[in-house]
């Protein structure tokens, strides 16, 4: 079981990261940041619209905004400069959103439809939540790696170093 703490560091983790992250995409060419790398979501552009759709799905959904949740696949922010401005804003919803969680509401079951396939769930709410942060992580060390190939180097990702 996880708890407000943990949701309220990986917040702010994810904050931290992902402004180290858009600081180093910043400074390839649109175009690179388009080109198809062979990711899940093809381009680095196009995985961090990926993870802006991840984010603002769950907490959408989290925050009982249901018709708020995009539809899965589109491109929510072609304008890399648009997603810079939305991702800031979002991951500061993430963290008013972390700081007003109440142990509660971890423990408690969650039920949501998928817009990925269109099912129900119902899941503790405390592993969406972590899932939320799993997520965001596991993109970000695709974009990490992406980067690298580019001779980009992202810098320190690691919780202990980082917070």
């Amino acid at each position: 079981m996880i708890t407000p703490a943990y949701c309220q560091t990986m917040a702010r983790y994810n904050a931290n990261m992902n402004d180290q992250l858009y600081n180093a995409c910043a400074t390839i060419a649109d175009q690179q940041r388009r080109a198809d790398m062979k990711l899940f979501f093809k381009s680095i552009h196009g995985t961090l619209d990926h993870l802006m759709f991840g984010d603002i799905a769950w907490l959408s959904r989290f925050m009982g905004k249901d018709s708020e949740v995009p539809e899965f696949g589109a491109i929510l922010y072609p304008d890399f400069s648009e997603l810079a401005e939305a991702r800031k804003e979002w991951d500061q919803k993430i963290i008013e959103w972390a700081d007003h969680l109440e142990q509660s509401w971890l423990e408690s079951d969650f039920s949501y439809v998928s817009k990925v396939d269109g099912s129900s769930r119902t899941k503790p709410a405390w592993l969406l939540a972590t899932h939320m942060f799993n997520h965001s992580t596991h993109h970000r060390g695709q974009l990490t790696a992406a980067l690298s190939q580019l001779d980009i180097d992202f810098g320190v990702a690691d919780l202990p170093f980082v917070l």
